[in-house]
């Protein structure tokens, strides 16, 4: 594998990539690495079925009917 090695990274980026590595559980590197993977991947197509499909097990998982005014409260609260 080659190595790189970045120079002159401003403070807030630098900040923004630690952050981004905590809330995703890697290590700098393999943040870095998994931004550079993401935004060169020639082919980032959704896949609307599985989508749905996952969307629908997560509703399931409740056992009462979950209202969209429940799901963007509960959104905002997890915003800081």
């Amino acid at each position: 594998m080659a190595t790189i090695t970045l120079k002159n990274i401003p403070a807030d980026l630098h900040r923004e990539l630690k952050k981004r590595a905590e809330e995703h559980h890697r290590s700098l590197n393999r943040e870095i690495l998994a931004t550079l993977e993401s935004v060169t991947a020639k082919t980032h197509r959704l896949d609307v079925e599985t989508l749905i499909q996952e969307a629908r097990a997560a509703r399931a998982k409740f056992r009462r009917q979950i209202s969209d005014a429940e799901i963007n409260a509960w959104k905002r609260a997890g915003r800081p």
